[in-house]
């Protein structure tokens, strides 16, 4: 469906996005990387808001650089930030969206505010609505034309824990028959829902996995214990700690190694932000190593 081919994007001498290659099919993709390794950037060339410096995108065989309206006719958009106008209800914002992208169904607007739980405050002032309710009422407006493919930047920035729970679900549905492009260094955000994890690191792609395979990768170097202080102590200089947790006179540790890292470790299943810990610590200890790919 999306063909992303050798996509290089420079600011000067900064390679922004280096190389980049991918196929993607309907579904939620985690776009998964620290601040600077390339997501917004990669976001904003297949939104069409740039273009590459090199390489082509493609959207069912047409070439979106060269024609940019294929994809905004078929792009909902989400970013991280996204403002309200403070003076206009939820369906007078949805109306207003809804002229500006030529839909002209009012019942569209209605099924997509029962679609994102806000049809009980149609007509409340958006200015008054908590920060999950923006959101999912951002959700709505990418959602106004029908689009194939949705992209959401950072979507659970600032929510509570019971709003962030509400607004993946409301993805996962979505993402059953379009394509949902998620950008996150929340690793939580995605762990549910993401049929494939796209992992970038200073503008390359160096992993693309579902994430059972990731997880498994992880398996054989994820490791707890619980010691004493004064044993914690001498081996956590050995090992890399993902957690520790003071219980009492022990401390309980997980670490990632590559062998036994003493005597009362025993693997451990990791969750994934552990796994993806284990393996880019795997990596900086050995390139060839974890991912198999190069840094």
């Amino acid at each position: 469906m999306l063909s992303i081919q050798n996509v290089v994007k420079r600011y000067g001498a900064l390679k922004a996005v280096d190389d980049l290659s991918l196929e993607l099919k309907p579904g939620v993709l985690g776009l998964i990387g620290h601040n600077g390794a390339g997501k917004s950037s990669l976001m904003q060339m297949i939104a069409t808001l740039s273009k590459p410096s090199s390489g082509r995108i493609w959207l069912d065989g047409q070439d979106i650089v060269a024609k940019p309206d294929l994809m905004r006719r078929r792009l909902g958009y989400l970013p991280q930030d996204f403002g309200v106008y403070a003076q206009l209800s939820a369906l007078e914002f949805l109306q207003y969206f809804a002229a500006l992208k030529g839909v002209r169904d009012p019942a569209r607007i209605q099924r997509l505010l029962e679609l994102v739980n806000l049809a009980p405050h149609a007509k409340r002032q958006a200015a008054s609505f908590s920060g999950g309710m923006r959101q999912r009422l951002g959700i709505a407006q990418a959602l106004l034309n029908d689009p194939d493919v949705l992209i959401v930047d950072e979507p659970t920035a600032g929510l509570d824990p019971e709003e962030r729970l509400r607004f993946r679900q409301l993805l996962s549905e979505i993402g059953f028959s379009k394509l949902v492009i998620v950008s996150t260094h929340i690793v939580s955000d995605v762990e549910n829902m993401a049929g494939h994890l796209a992992i970038m690191r200073q503008g390359r792609l160096i992993a693309f996995e579902s994430p059972a395979e990731l997880l498994e990768r992880a398996r054989p170097r994820v490791w707890s214990a619980e010691l004493a202080p004064g044993d914690y102590e001498a081996l956590r200089g050995q090992v890399h700690v993902l957690q520790s947790q003071r219980l009492g006179e022990q401390i309980r540790l997980r670490m990632a190694a590559d062998q036994q890292p003493c005597s009362t470790a025993r693997l451990s299943e990791p969750s994934l932000e552990e796994a993806l810990m284990a393996l880019r610590y795997a990596q900086q200890d050995s390139p060839a190593a974890a991912l198999g790919l190069a840094a």
